[in-house]
């Protein structure tokens, strides 16, 4: 179990608790967020997230070097046995993985399943592809090559993005598969949505897939994705959370809607989650944890619409919150 640090506060003699969190980076924005805005509330408790990815998440939680950790893929029974004090999984936020591009006068797109799993096959190759232009028409597609953009490092978005796609592809999941890593026929990695993002932004003819807010706030352009139901869905907070809505978590809380059916439906929206153990060795840092993920579970998800993300469903928060009163 990590050591809990204490400093002393500016100006003061009150010791303030410290909380060290690493994982996800599709939450990261998010969750930084909460950690400034609980701290203006509770100045006596600083936490401090790092933005890592989801497989250094699991990771560092494993090995006991953080008091939380954060994964867009929810731990298996084997990662588990691991953690030596046990783990509590909490659902705590929601979001979109979208398929950001950089096509210079290309302002919207569309893309059916053929699509955009046979530009992660490497089997289309350029944007002007007549598979690609018959979804578009009226689009002048540029005659680019397409450079795909995927993540470098252990990631729950990758494992959450290849599920979708191996639901939807046989040839897919036989090819590359579904995993936190996986190796791609084609493209360049990088390092955390960020570094995929940064990809986008720099290449034209590029596509990656990132956490919607992470295209939102570097102003890429998404494109719209066909779901099961045929339809084009441009990926919004409404679609995202139509794809939410109706999900029943089971016991263990881990579910990932890999095809979701309804008609509004954004094909590729899930939840994250907060990785906490089960017995924690300080009472005072159990407080101050359980009252910081409380917080995010209920007045933090007002700030998941300006960043990008998805407020939770009520009974989703219920669930979580109960899972959150299991730790000691």
């Amino acid at each position: 179990m990590a050591a809990v640090a204490a400093s002393l506060l500016l100006g003061g003699t009150a010791m303030a608790q410290q909380l060290s969190g690493a994982g996800a980076t599709f939450p990261a924005p998010l969750y930084q967020r909460w950690a400034v805005e609980y701290n203006k509330l509770h100045p006596e408790v600083q936490v401090n997230y790092q933005s890592v990815g989801s497989g250094a998440g699991v990771k560092n939680f494993t090995q006991g070097v953080v008091d939380f950790g954060a994964s867009d893929a929810a731990m298996s029974d084997e990662e588990i046995a691991k953690v030596k004090n046990g783990v509590v999984m909490i659902p705590a936020a929601a979001g979109s993985i979208v398929l950001a591009y950089n096509l210079p006068g290309v302002p919207e797109l569309k893309l059916s399943r053929e699509n955009y799993v046979d530009i992660f096959l490497g089997k289309i190759t350029k944007w002007n592809d007549p598979a690609i232009a018959k979804n578009n028409a009226g689009v002048t597609l540029p005659e680019l090559p397409i450079i795909v953009a995927y993540r470098s490092d252990g990631s729950g978005t990758t494992f959450v993005f290849t599920k979708h796609l191996s639901a939807i592809s046989p040839e897919f999941k036989e090819e590359v598969g579904e995993d936190k890593s996986v190796t791609f026929p084609v493209g360049q990695g990088g390092k955390g949505n960020e570094g995929v993002t940064a990809i986008i932004k720099q290449a034209p003819g590029s596509i990656g897939y990132v956490e919607f807010g992470y295209a939102e706030g570097n102003d890429l352009s998404v494109a719209s994705l066909q779901n099961k139901s045929g339809n084009f869905i441009k990926p919004t907070s409404e679609s995202g959370a139509s794809t939410l809505a109706h999900i029943e978590f089971p016991a263990n809380l881990r579910i990932w809607p890999a095809d979701p059916t309804g008609a509004e439906d954004y094909p590729i929206a899930t939840f994250t989650w907060l990785l906490l153990y089960k017995k924690y060795d300080d009472a005072n840092e159990l407080k101050a944890l359980k009252d910081f993920v409380t917080y995010g579970l209920t007045d933090g998800q007002k700030f998941a619409p300006e960043l990008g993300y998805i407020p939770l469903p009520a009974p989703v928060v219920e669930k979580a919150k109960a899972a959150l009163a299991t730790i000691e």
